[in-house]
């Protein structure tokens, strides 16, 4: 018996390392690495309720940083889905970052195209937004990305889900009551509110917020890209989960 006890304390300690394990063990690229102090990824990993095996979709995926950690935290078992919109992939440097990711990761598939126009992996076990849901509500001519129909978005999005599969959801804290298409386009953030009605009428169950990247001093007014501000915003973390 006490060997047993010592086994499940064994394991558990395991699975609480892995993620630290994922962010540390060698391979990715220096940029990406200097991200983590500020996107605390071995913690977000850890919270995820996203185990080992897992088909996931990263929806947004930029280049490829929470691709990359995602793909080594399911393991070559798991798959992990990156949406990848068009004019992003008409950036070189971005073109040639997705190549030596796919050659690191046997297990990442990238698909090219705005969320609200690509078709959504079926069987999914999770699906992943790092500063990315407010985008739904965002749209350019200039940068090629269309106009999403949100409520249709997180009902294809529901379907796709198995059941019990978990959505992460991380964004910037927005104005709260300030239009959301208004808000993504001034300063690319959303009203935390907004998000939990937006996948409570998708049909996904609240399960519960992480605060790790929660700060304060953050101006919700601001774009999010602006120098004295960028990388230190004041971000939720949600996650869903499909009944």
């Amino acid at each position: 018996m006490k060997r047993q006890f010592a086994l499940a304390a064994l394991a558990v300690v395991m699975m609480a390392a892995a993620p630290a394990d994922v962010v540390t063990a060698p391979g990715r690229p220096e940029a990406m690495v200097a991200l983590d102090a500020g996107r605390m990824p071995a913690q977000v990993l850890a919270q995820s309720m996203i185990r080992p095996g897992a088909r996931v979709m990263d929806v947004m995926a930029g280049q490829g940083y929470y691709t990359e950690l995602l793909a080594r935290h399911v393991g070559p078992r798991g798959r992990v889905f990156a949406i990848e919109p068009v004019n992003y992939m008409e950036d070189a440097k971005t073109a040639a970052a997705w190549d030596a990711l796919k050659k690191r990761n046997a297990n990442v598939a990238l698909v090219v195209g705005a969320p609200g126009e690509t078709p959504i992996p079926d069987n999914l076990d999770a699906a992943f937004y790092h500063l990315t849901y407010h985008d739904l509500y965002w749209q350019s001519e200039k940068f090629k990305y269309p106009r999403t129909d949100v409520d249709a978005y997180n009902a294809r999005l529901f379907q796709a889900m198995k059941p019990g599969g978990v959505v992460i959801i991380i964004d910037h804290h927005g104005v709260p009551g300030m239009d959301s298409r208004a808000q993504a386009d001034k300063t690319h953030r959303i009203d935390a509110a907004v998000v939990k009605a937006d996948m409570a009428r998708a049909g996904f169950r609240f399960a519960g917020s992480v605060p790790i990247l929660e700060i304060t001093g953050d101006d919700p007014t601001k774009l999010v890209f602006d120098p004295s501000l960028r990388g230190k915003t004041n971000r939720f973390y949600y996650r869903f989960v499909k009944p």
